[in-house]
């Protein structure tokens, strides 16, 4: 069954329809490779590509009785080829056309997620450019740290997505394989050069080896790395939530004319398109699981991995182009609030400004235990008295012993922590 999010293309390819087509188009081209072997006469050939076709509820009607598929499928292009259908599947097993024209279907796949992937990397480098330098608080474990910008932020998820290209690349050409060797894939009824002939014009490589199907460690890869750039796309969701807290409220992600945030609350402008990514990453891991559990088969086959690869194969990419275009979405219409980013950033007093003052201190012969110590004694007057840092520092004895009130202000720029942010973009390429 299609998900109710998926997108026309990523719908498309995993249609009856298709699939019925890329299991078609290898019966044929394995009668074409038969024909050149002479084992098929070329009027026979001819009569067979012209007649040759399928009814999706016709072979759903004859499955009711075969309880076999292919076996459904190829009594219906019988009854359109005629006589000449005897020489189709020839030497073939299911899994011969299954699996070869799976592979098919799972590159033309790959092929979207990569262009959906290169969209959302464009927007982020619109917006990474966009927010080079507009300064804001980073954090760890959730509390102020030390300043950043949004630029370096958005930079990183930058970085991240080329790496899921890199990741989807390696998907597609693991998977671009297929394999015509017949029972047990020993080839006995078959010879090798069809399985050459089919996979040259599909595209795709002949697997080294193959038993009655293609090894599984494959599929479990392809969907692994689909789930890996779940992860990467919820890792962004999450930031983007934590940074909608109304708390914190320095990005939002878009909220339309006319949307609603909640039934009860008319006020509420709620994350919901970043919760749903985090939401659907569970299932891609979940999917990817299963691939996992796909790869040990019974001796040289059998069917408990079909199954389960009807629903995780479709659903796992159909669910990822959809988040992906989700994510292009939300970065393209992202709100900003650099004024927010400003007010957070000076709600600690200046202390995330003290790991470069420990800094200073150290240049100026102070041993690091003591720095630290003074240090971090002013930063808890900062804590429990709600003082001003910087005030802390002036009037602490030992800190005024080897700084000069003078300089204390020029420690609090936040210049100081920009002046490399040219160099980090240059490093990941925007």
């Amino acid at each position: 069954m299609i998900p109710r999010y998926s997108l026309p293309k990523m719908s498309a390819i995993w249609s009856d329809e298709n699939k019925f087509q890329k299991m078609l188009d290898v019966e044929i081209l394995a009668c074409e490779a038969l024909a050149s072997l002479g084992k098929i006469p070329e009027e026979e050939l001819k009569k067979i590509k012209s007649k040759a076709k399928f009814d999706v509820k016709r072979i759903e009607e004859i499955e009711k009785t075969t309880r076999h598929d292919v076996i459904a499928f190829l009594h219906n292009i019988a009854e359109y080829i005629g006589d000449s259908s005897r020489f189709v599947h020839q030497g073939l097993t299911s899994s011969d056309i299954l699996d070869t024209g799976l592979s098919v279907m799972m590159k033309e796949s790959a092929d979207i997620i990569l262009e959906d992937l290169k969209a959302l990397k464009q927007e982020l480098r619109k917006k990474a450019d966009k927010y080079k330098y507009t300064v804001m608080v980073g954090r760890s474990h959730g509390v102020h740290a030390e300043p950043t910008t949004f630029g370096l932020k958005l930079a990183l998820f930058f970085d991240e997505i080329n790496r899921c290209i890199e990741r989807i690349n390696r998907a597609k050409e693991i998977i671009s394989v297929g394999k015509i060797s017949g029972p047990v894939g020993t080839y006995s009824n078959i010879e090798p050069y069809v399985e050459e002939y089919v996979c040259k014009k599909l595209g795709l490589r002949p697997a080294n080896i193959s038993t009655q199907i293609l090894q599984r460690d494959r599929h479990a890869e392809y969907l692994s790395e689909i789930a890996i750039i779940g992860a990467t796309l919820e890792k962004i969701a999450t930031e983007f939530r934590n940074l909608q807290k109304t708390e914190v409220r320095e990005v939002e992600e878009p909220f339309g004319k006319g949307q609603k945030g909640s039934s009860a609350m008319p006020h509420k402008r709620n994350p919901v398109m970043c919760e749903r990514i985090a939401g659907l990453a569970r299932v891609l891991r979940a999917n990817a699981m299963v691939s996992m559990e796909n790869v040990a088969l019974w001796h040289e086959r059998d069917i408990s991995h079909s199954s389960a690869e009807r629903v995780i194969i479709p659903d796992s990419t159909i669910l990822l182009d959809y988040m992906l275009n989700q994510m292009i979405e939300i970065i393209r219409g992202l709100l900003v609030y650099p004024e927010n980013m400003a007010a957070n950033l000076a709600k600690t007093k200046g202390l995330v400004f003290s790991a470069r003052i420990l800094v200073e201190l150290e240049k100026r012969g102070v041993e690091r235990r003591r720095a630290y110590d003074i240090i971090q004694r002013c930063a808890m007057k900062v804590w429990e008295k709600g003082v001003d840092f910087k005030d802390a520092l002036s009037s602490d004895s030992d800190f005024i012993k080897v700084v000069k009130a003078k300089e204390i202000e020029g420690f609090f720029k936040v210049a100081y922590y920009t002046k490399y942010v040219d160099a980090i973009f240059k490093k990941v390429g925007i």
